[in-house]
């Protein structure tokens, strides 16, 4: 019966929604914050936090694989037309948008679900842009920028554009389960060599929950998808294109009920919004002037139109596709990084060339 009303998606990503927002409100998960940490006080334990959420989606992806629950050939990050420039831009645009914002898309949501109303300022617009980038104006950019740019990689034998499929297309044997192993003992070794992480257990517990809910959304449509009549988008987490479909369900009848996505959404601000309330930590803020606005307004559209070039934010590319092993997601990741640097400097310290220059670190606490 529940599959039958089409509430099944909606409720599957508002239960993955409400885990993410939870930890990461409470325990403080932010994309931004620990490359801000990493570079200016020495401490990455929240780049490790974010490693281990791609280690733990890796490994419990590849699990659903091997056990036949999933079919990675049915998410859209495995196509084999690798969109390079749109990783490469829209990876520096989200980036850029990132620092000015003072955190992603999904920081955003976690923001607004603790009273912050600039966060719900990020979250409309960053769903407007997107929108108008995926199939508005901006469409036309896109498609002569990305798309026509995209690398077809079955010229070289490779079916998808994992790093498996590349790696066994260019030795000429299939030698994708060495790649994965070799992904995850690499990850994990790094991961967890810092016993200053190994000691945080907040930081552990938001990775692993991270990881988790991204594993489960794969889950989660595929399970869905198998006993829907209705067409159903193989996905998992992404904070670019579904705030814009939950605008557009909120202002228009279009017949359909809202899907993973959007129930996502939502469920990253109630998560974020209970772990506020558990801790006394609701606070109602806007920008304090109009610099910060505008600072926000334009990082928003910077993240909003680099997410949809890049096909993913750092949840998006940084986790879900991470968690398939692509090729985009290192590079978007990397290049989301830059941008985050040259933002941060502009931010920080005053203009861009301070990115080119070395940091002053404070102590790490």
């Amino acid at each position: 019966m529940l599959f039958e009303s089409g509430l099944a998606l909606p409720l599957a990503g508002l239960a993955a929604g409400a885990a993410m927002g939870y930890a990461a409100r409470r325990h403080h998960f932010c994309t931004l914050s620990a490359l801000e940490r990493r570079w200016y006080a020495g401490d990455d334990n929240g780049v490790r936090a974010w490693g281990l959420a791609i280690l733990v989606a890796i490994i419990l992806t590849q699990c659903l694989v091997l056990a036949g629950l999933f079919d990675p050939a049915q998410s859209f990050y495995l196509t084999p037309n690798f969109g390079w420039s749109g990783a490469v831009l829209g990876g520096l645009a989200f980036g850029f948008g990132m620092a000015l914002v003072g955190t992603c898309g999904f920081g955003a949501l976690v923001r607004l679900g603790g009273g912050s109303l600039g966060g719900l300022v990020v979250v409309i617009v960053l769903g407007l842009a997107a929108l108008a980038t995926q199939r508005g104006i901006i469409a036309f950019g896109r498609i002569a920028i990305v798309d026509s740019q995209a690398l077809d990689l079955t010229r070289i034998g490779s079916p998808d554009q994992s790093l498996g499929s590349l790696a066994s297309a260019i030795i000429g044997r299939d030698i994708a389960w060495l790649v994965t192993l070799a992904a995850v003992v690499g990850l994990a070794a790094w991961v967890f060599r810092a016993p200053a992480f190994r000691r945080d257990r907040g930081k552990v517990a938001a990775g692993i929950v991270i990881g988790v809910a991204v594993a489960f959304g794969w889950l989660a449509t595929s399970f869905i998808a198998a006993r829907s009549f209705d067409p159903v988008q193989i996905e998992s987490a992404s904070f670019v294109v579904p705030p814009g479909d939950v605008i557009l369900q909120l202002i228009a009848v279009t017949g359909a009920l809202p899907d993973y996505g959007a129930g996502l959404v939502l469920g990253v601000v109630l998560g974020a919004a209970a772990a506020a309330v558990r801790r006394h930590d609701v606070r109602w803020e806007a920008c304090d002037d109009a610099r910060e606005l505008s600072r926000h307004l334009v990082g928003a559209v910077l993240m909003g139109v680099g997410g949809v070039f890049a096909l993913g934010c750092t949840i998006g590319q940084g986790v879900s596709a991470a968690s398939l092993l692509t090729i985009s997601a290192p590079v978007v990741l990397i290049s989301i990084a830059i941008g985050a640097r040259l933002g941060l400097a502009y931010i920080l310290e005053g203009s861009i060339r301070h990115a080119f220059l070395p940091i002053e670190r404070g102590p790490a606490e």
